[in-house]
């Protein structure tokens, strides 16, 4: 009954989000203990206490982009602009163009940025963070970047990431910019 209720669901998300779930389908389908094992990620990745929704998915986006080529991306601009992120912010976070973020965009990407590239800076990122929202701030951030990065990642381990697609905001599509020039 467990896994009948979890397939309904993952079937309703890939119709919300648009997304693929068949690695997670067959996660289900041929080991029930581990998916299970694993949605208590999916409710992680959602976790978000105190920090601002532009900073929460500036971090969220930031992991996928560096993890993936497309859906999983497309999915999280789509969770980011139905959570009220703005068209414009998250556009500015695709393009890595920090003059066009909003304060709260730019820390939640720089923080993430800093931990992605493993940046001297990372240190300066985390200590702003926690100026702004408190140690809860960055342990919002922290799973938004780190937990949303498992994603792709299984998915490319089961062999499902083999779709690369451009990623669209409000219908039109957006050139990623990945890493710094």
């Amino acid at each position: 009954m467990r896994s009948f209720i979890a397939r309904r669901m993952l079937r309703a998300y890939s119709r919300r989000y648009g997304y693929d779930t068949t690695y997670l389908e067959i996660m289900l389908k041929e080991s029930p203990a581990a998916f299970f094992k694993f949605a208590a990620a999916m409710k992680a990745a959602a976790y978000r206490a105190v920090a601002p929704v532009e900073a929460f998915y500036a971090a969220k986006l930031t992991g996928a982009l560096a993890e993936d080529c497309g859906p999983c991306a497309q999915l999280v601009v789509d969770m980011a602009i139905g959570a009220g992120m703005a068209e414009q912010q998250v556009t500015a976070v695709l393009r890595r163009d920090v003059a066009a973020m909003t304060a709260d965009t730019a820390l939640g990407f720089h923080f993430a940025e800093a931990v992605v590239q493993r940046s001297a800076d990372d240190d300066a990122c985390r200590d702003a963070v926690r100026a702004r929202w408190g140690e809860k701030g960055v342990i919002d951030l922290a799973l938004a970047l780190q937990i949303g990065r498992i994603f792709p990642m299984m998915k490319l381990a089961l062999g499902y990431a083999r779709e690369c697609r451009r990623v669209t905001v409000a219908g039109h599509q957006i050139d990623v910019i990945k890493q710094a020039a």
